[in-house]
């Protein structure tokens, strides 16, 4: 099978779009349809359902999608241990963060990076920490910053960060030592990333807390604004709450819940280009973070 064709797919998957995806690629719109549908007639299935809003991925196409990853993803590892041979440290890498407090150091890191190994393309990408383990296990996503969670994968620890509730400065509880976690359930709350497996609603869910959602918000920096102006509480990674200038009051949770953040790479061998990127990012993180 063409992995060209494999890639294709899964761009089309990842923008939702045939025209979008062209453009990504470089093709003409009615070149990459082309593509896809030669890979579907090779498949012997539909992938995707075209419409005029974009495609979307059939049953089928979904089941197929980690396969089509993994092809493409052998071919670029492929690809550049030939050129490691040759000497030449060459290829892509996309890296993901979950937090945003980490994009300055990992900008300096890329940076140094480009400068070594001049002939490595490093992509940088936001999401949960669900959202980028399921990227990892795709082959979407080499090198993820993320809190920990259960899969294939090589784990290592950064740092551990408690969960803290986000109060109005003015609040009755806001000059105690905690907060009880069961206190979520009896105020308004400001539900940060609604339907999504993140650290918050693992939080909750592990001590049988459920909240009743006043308001919901899809950043960090709308939730914190919520809480000032008096509408309700949230609860937060206390790495979020360090990066606002709000005036509102943070208290650690009782009981007290840490996350472990850490780096997630794929558990099988890595392409030279990543092996190089990780043993080049990983010391200067830990490093960043000791300080």
């Amino acid at each position: 099978m063409d992995t060209a064709k494999c890639v294709a797919a899964l761009k089309t998957a990842e923008l939702g779009s045939l025209t979008a995806a062209a453009e990504a690629l470089g093709y003409t719109s009615s070149g990459l349809s082309r593509v896809v549908a030669s890979l579907e007639a090779e498949l012997g299935f539909s992938l995707f359902i075209r419409s005029k809003s974009g495609v979307a991925l059939t049953t089928d196409g979904q089941t197929m999608l980690p396969a089509l990853a993994a092809l493409a993803s052998a071919q670029r590892a492929c690809d550049e241990q030939a050129a490691a041979i040759r000497g030449v440290v060459c290829g892509s890498i996309t890296v993901g963060s979950a937090y945003r407090q980490f994009y300055r150091q990992l900008a300096t890191i890329i940076a140094a990076f480009g400068e070594e190994h001049p002939g490595v393309t490093v992509n940088l990408v936001e999401a949960n920490s669900s959202l980028l383990l399921e990227g990892l296990e795709h082959r979407a996503l080499d090198f993820a910053i993320m809190s920990r969670r259960e899969g294939d994968h090589r784990w290592t620890p950064l740092l551990r960060d408690p969960m803290v509730a986000v109060l109005p400065a003015d609040h009755p509880r806001a000059g105690r030592k905690t907060f009880p976690i069961e206190g979520f359930a009896e105020e308004p709350f400001i539900e940060v990333y609604p339907g999504e497996d993140c650290d918050n609603a693992r939080t909750l869910a592990s001590c049988g807390v459920r909240p009743r959602p006043r308001y919901t918000v899809r950043d960090t920096h709308a939730a914190f604004a919520l809480v000032e102006a008096g509408l309700g509480v949230t609860l937060m990674n206390d790495i979020y709450a360090r990066d606002t200038h709000a005036a509102i009051a943070f208290m650690p949770l009782a009981p007290r819940t840490d996350i472990e953040i850490g780096v997630a790479t794929p558990a099988t061998a890595l392409s030279p280009a990543l092996a190089a990127f990780e043993d080049f990012a990983l010391p200067r993180l830990t490093a960043a973070i000791a300080h």
